[in-house]
């Protein structure tokens, strides 16, 4: 080998005209390869250009530095320059071949999509149009009979069709076994919400109705009521709390086995032994009412004691009974169980009012006492204001309980089971 001329045998013409046809034909081999990854090759190409160019470049501009002594600092900022060089062109060569891949590779794949459904498009109207042509009978449109030609033909779109309505048959059975098993979860979830909803959905919506107005009088037509009025009013009996909006009808006379059901109409008057005196009457005037009910109940006084427990020292209460209005200011709250119907039973020379009701909202937990004495008119120590009350027959034991809210969703289904 002679390595001062490139490699190449020195001395033999035959020689060196051999390796010249051996070095024209790697060149053609390696033309016709180029040729089949040409847009890779041009970026590469054009990379190490620049590369080859820089090197040039940076060889021409340290040449004449040659005999000249450079520092080690020097040293150091030129190598840093030509590394900032060398990876940045590397960075850009990077960059471009893949910029240059992924928009090929994008551009490959919407056109397949596109081809794909040109085909599936081409071949419904292909079989649609066989199909009309040919029709159920295979027949021409004059009433021809077809040759066995047309018969297979049919009978091949027909096959054809069936395929493709069996492919995406099962297409779709694949698609819908994935979220099969996730059916179970969703029907439980939806049933478990159903009846938690069913069930407690009045926890829900008293605390809202006990700040949104419960009864349906306009608040500033009770706000503007004169505690003076005394004798000027309906004969309609009614109990109005100005503080909660509250303008609704007293059932008097109900027995306490009727209370439950008479509170669907109304509040309504509880009497028992000891606690059985009228508006105006020396004695415990006691007033019965709903604080919760289900949203879907129809009952329209299922909330009107859901704000009683807003009630304050000081507030009034007022009551028309037989064409009279009494005032009455509240002077005690309190919370007791709902079997302790004793605590109704007051010694008391004034004529007093107990509005009852359960708590905590939403439940029948508890029962709330709010107590309030009749400030106008004036009354007589001795109990002869107001209406004689007829001395009550009822008499109570130590397991009664004081009226509740409605029964709940469970509580429904266990009477109903039960007969109660």
């Amino acid at each position: 080998m002679d390595y001062n001329n490139g490699g190449q045998l020195g001395g033999d013409p035959s020689r060196q005209t051999a390796a010249e046809i051996a070095r024209k034909k790697v060149l053609a081999a390696y033309s016709g390869a180029s040729q089949n990854s040409s847009q890779a090759q041009t970026v590469t190409n054009s990379t190490q250009s620049r590369i080859v160019l820089g090197a040039n470049r940076f060889q021409d501009n340290t040449a004449h530095l040659k005999d000249t002594p450079i520092s080690t600092t020097q040293t150091s900022q030129i190598n840093s320059e030509s590394w900032k060089r060398y990876h940045s062109a590397w960075q850009n060569y990077y960059q471009k071949y893949y910029s240059e891949y992924y928009s090929n590779a994008a551009r490959n794949y919407i056109a397949q999509e596109k081809l794909k459904a040109e085909r599936e498009k081409a071949e419904e109207d292909e079989i649609a149009f066989a199909l009309a042509s040919v029709g159920g009978k295979k027949t021409t449109a004059s009433g021809l009979s077809l040759n066995e030609e047309n018969e297979e033909e049919a009978d091949d779109i027909k096959n054809r069709l069936r395929s493709k309505i069996r492919r995406k048959a099962s297409d779709n059975a694949k698609k819908t076994r994935k979220f099969r098993k996730f059916t179970p979860i969703l029907v439980g979830a939806i049933v478990t919400l159903t009846i938690l909803f069913l069930q407690y959905n009045r926890l829900i919506f008293a605390p809202i109705m006990a700040y949104v107005s419960p009864g349906n009088a306009p608040a500033g037509q009770i706000e503007s009521l004169d505690p003076t009025i005394t004798t000027t009013v309906s004969s309609d009996p009614r109990l109005i709390i100005p503080k909660l909006n509250v303008d609704v009808p007293i059932r008097f006379g109900v027995a306490l086995d009727d209370v439950m059901e008479s509170m669907n109409n109304g509040v309504t008057h509880y009497r028992i032994a000891g606690a059985s005196a009228y508006p105006g009457q020396v004695g415990n005037f006691v007033i019965t009412g709903h604080s919760a009910g289900d949203v879907y109940n129809s009952n329209p006084y299922k909330y009107i004691f859901s704000g009683l427990e807003r009630l304050e020292d000081g507030d009034l209460i007022y009551v028309n009974y037989e064409s009279v209005r009494y005032t009455y200011r509240v002077v005690k709250k309190e919370v007791i169980e709902p079997t302790n119907v004793a605590a109704l039973v007051v010694q008391t020379d004034k004529p007093l009012i107990t509005l009852v009701t359960c708590t905590p909202l939403g439940t029948s937990r508890y029962r709330l006492l709010v107590t309030g004495e009749q400030i106008s008119p004036a009354y007589a120590n001795e109990g002869e204001s107001g209406t004689p009350s007829e001395d009550p027959t009822e008499n109570i034991d130590e397991n009664t309980s004081m009226p509740a809210n409605e029964p709940t969703f469970f509580e429904n289904i266990w009477n109903f089971l039960t007969g109660n």
